[in-house]
């Protein structure tokens, strides 16, 4: 057992070095005043979606989006805003690293990675899988 475990937490520290390095990598090369409208909004957003995040209300799914897990009007129109603002830099940073046809999703999914190792504890993040759990 004990061999298993150092086995999945050696994985573990690679795969979070690999997406470390992988984001990092994955940079605006040059800011668009549509970039530039949604990082404002993301920061306009920010305390709204912390407070959200630590009520449990919202949280971070596997794909770099933030996810309603609580019926509230309010909750999904800030959520749906805090979304578009993520897919705008997401696909200008695709489009800049010239990652390809299916570079969108891979900078989704390497930003869902980010997003789920930032979480605090207590929030709810979506694994790999596709569950729901508490970090």
């Amino acid at each position: 057992m004990k061999k298993i475990s150092v086995i999945g937490f050696t994985v573990f520290c690679v795969l979070i070095f690999s997406i470390s390095a992988q984001a990092s990598q994955y940079d605006l090369k040059q800011s668009t005043p549509e970039v530039e409208r949604a990082i404002s909004n993301r920061q306009s957003n920010y305390s709204g979606l912390q407070a959200l995040k630590a009520q449990g209300a919202i949280g971070e799914t596997s794909r770099g989006y933030v996810h309603t897990l609580v019926n509230s009007p309010e909750t999904q129109a800030l959520v749906e805003s805090e979304n578009q603002n993520r897919k705008v830099i997401y696909e200008t940073i695709a489009s800049q690293n010239n990652l390809g046809p299916s570079g969108f999703s891979l900078v989704e999914t390497v930003f869902g990675e980010v997003q789920r190792d930032k979480a605090r504890s207590g929030e709810a993040v979506q694994n790999a899988a596709g569950e729901w759990v508490r970090k």
